[in-house]
């Protein structure tokens, strides 16, 4: 089966840094786009970022220039670096495996998220 395991999140102030980790089983990690996701109370799930399998990376504008999202193949893993953290960050944060199509992420299986929580 497939499985994706959030790890990472925490509490952290204004301004800090967390990396999340999701570790993926059942999947190839080389053979699949992967995504974050996150979702605040009351809003919507948003796409973050996503890592191509070709080496493409993408980022929502509200967290371009601060975010990194990265993959170890060899380890099943993909990494989100969040820096300069802001109050609005806060939410569950997801990923996803998926693929690209017509230029747009198609999320398959997801994690059971991680929550940050950034305090001003």
């Amino acid at each position: 089966q497939v499985q994706l395991v959030e790890s990472g999140g925490g509490l952290v102030q204004a301004g800090g840094s967390l990396r999340l980790s999701c570790a993926a089983s059942g999947i190839i990690l080389g053979f699949n786009a992967m995504a974050w996701y996150r979702q605040a109370p009351g809003k919507q799930r948003e796409l973050v970022a996503t890592a191509n399998s070709d080496g493409n990376r993408n980022y929502a504008d509200s967290v371009k220039g601060r975010f990194i999202i990265s993959r170890d193949n060899a380890k099943n893993t993909v990494y989100l670096q969040m820096n300069s953290l802001k109050p609005e960050d806060t939410a569950v944060y997801y990923c996803a495996n998926g693929g690209v199509v017509a230029g747009a992420f198609r999320p398959g299986y997801w994690g059971q998220g991680t929550q940050v929580t950034v305090s001003s």
